[in-house]
């Protein structure tokens, strides 16, 4: 989409400098650095951010995935749904 900005001079000056430095356009770069303030910024959700406490040396334990639903839960539970599974075929 095309529109017309006013930039100032010096500002413009140092985005055509990084264009030609990393071989991209200028509209590539004011793009870029227009998404970067975008992402810096508090969104305006209207829900305010909490700080939860945290406890310990802080982050996960040893061998803890989180993005590994099962391990994560198993490793909770203490094993437990192994227990339960091996239960449940020793009924069959």
């Amino acid at each position: 989409m095309r529109t017309t900005l006013n930039i100032d001079e010096a500002l413009l000056a140092d985005f055509k400098q990084i264009a030609a430095r990393s071989h991209r356009s200028l509209s590539a770069v004011i793009q870029d650095a227009l998404r970067e303030s975008l992402l810096r910024r508090p969104r305006e959700t209207g829900v305010q951010r909490v700080e939860l406490p945290t406890f310990g040396e802080g982050g996960t334990l040893p061998g803890v995935d989180l993005d590994d639903n099962l391990a994560t839960r198993q490793r909770l539970e203490g094993g437990r749904d192994d227990q339960l599974r091996r239960a449940m075929s020793d009924d069959t």
